[in-house]
């Protein structure tokens, strides 16, 4: 069976992080990873949207058995628990997905807090819930606060410099991210076969493990990301492909859909965006190309500086994905897309990527090594 590092580190079956994706809850879908022996991430970013997407945070909520009364940190604490209480007789394990992005960072405060708070008056819950995984800002300055209450310390970056940055900052797991991935893409444009190996060449060590993320979908990119040296593969538009994914239905069959050249670039809430190709989101590069170009120059630009009207045109086609609206929706996923066929169980995606990592990691001396 296939063990890595990540494994021993967090205490899950295999070296799989599920993406903590948004801007829909994915409550349901990180249980299902979690008791399927990956690591499981819950995305927080639903928690924050109450009054800018009123139809994210009601479904954020109502997945989370939640109140829709109640503030961001009682919401969180009952998604928290109720995450607990359907892994723990299957030993699953999860953590949360916190952007820092300066844009967010008092709502990122404030789930931190929650977490720790919520974790500190149920101890036994640490025995599952066990990872803080922050992305899309600096990781500098928080490593007291998450390591300190006992939490392994994830963060995704999308560049060698980025991991020096966490490097220094005292992050457990380093998830280097190729452009390849959905949603949120980095300024420049590194994809993962020269970032991965580079980051791992870089800040890999007894201390300091490293995953790849960005075009990881099956058994051979995993097998790919642990020859080239990485402790596992994060995979995001894969699993949200899947019969217990939240996300709208038009999505799934979007991602399941898509054939070859299926993706594009464009802006997004916090830079860059990969979203599938259609008429829609052509539009919104077509006015990305016009009102923010560093997205495709690799200079950022940020709320006091960029045309809003793109972030508008963002935010009303998230609420037709909501709807179902085929036509005004902007569906965001990975390149990894045209890969993928098919919408399993998670229990049996998970399955398969494990036996035909293994399958492949078997024969590659039979068929290379004299």
């Amino acid at each position: 069976m296939i063990k890595s590092r990540l494994c021993d580190l967090v205490g899950i079956k295999y070296p799989i992080i599920q993406a903590g994706m948004g801007p829909f809850s994915n409550n349901n879908l990180c249980v299902a990873a979690a008791n399927a022996g990956v690591l499981g991430l819950l995305s927080t970013s639903g928690v924050w949207s109450k009054d800018t997407q009123p139809w994210v945070y009601n479904d954020f909520v109502r997945t989370g058995e939640a109140d829709p009364e109640d503030d961001m940190a009682t919401v969180l604490e009952k998604v928290l628990k109720r995450t607990y209480r359907l892994v723990k007789d299957k030993g699953g394990i999860f953590g949360i997905n916190v952007m820092v992005s300066a844009e967010v960072l008092p709502n990122s405060q404030v789930m931190i807090d929650t977490a720790i708070r919520v974790c500190e008056e149920n101890p036994d819950m640490k025995n599952n819930f066990k990872v803080i995984f922050t992305s899309a800002g600096d990781p500098v300055g928080w490593k007291d606060k998450i390591k300190g209450a006992g939490f392994t310390w994830m963060h995704v970056v999308p560049s060698v410099r980025g991991a020096l940055r966490c490097k220094k900052a005292g992050v457990d797991v380093i998830v280097a991210s190729g452009h390849e991935g959905g949603f949120h893409t980095s300024w420049e444009p590194v994809h993962s076969m020269i970032l991965l190996p580079a980051v791992v060449e870089t800040v890999s060590d007894s201390e300091t493990l490293v995953c790849g993320a960005g075009g990881f979908c099956d058994g051979k990119t995993l097998a790919a990301a642990l020859v080239m040296g990485a402790d596992g593969a994060q995979m995001g538009t894969r699993f949200l492909a899947t019969q217990e994914s939240d996300f709208h239905q038009i999505w799934k069959e979007g991602v399941v859909d898509a054939g070859d050249r299926a993706t594009l670039v464009a802006r997004g809430f916090v830079g860059p965006a990969r979203w599938l190709k259609t008429p829609r989101s052509q539009e919104h590069a077509k006015n990305t190309l016009q009102k923010s170009p560093g997205v495709f120059l690799g200079t950022p630009d940020d709320y006091t500086t960029i045309d809003m009207s793109l972030i508008e045109f963002e935010v009303a086609s998230i609420k037709a994905a909501f709807e179902g609206n085929k036509e005004k929706a902007l569906l965001a996923a990975g390149e990894a897309a045209q890969r993928i066929k098919d919408m399993p169980k998670v229990n049996d995606l998970v399955q398969e990527i494990v036996r035909e990592a293994e399958a492949i990691l078997r024969d590659v001396p039979k068929k290379l090594l004299a």
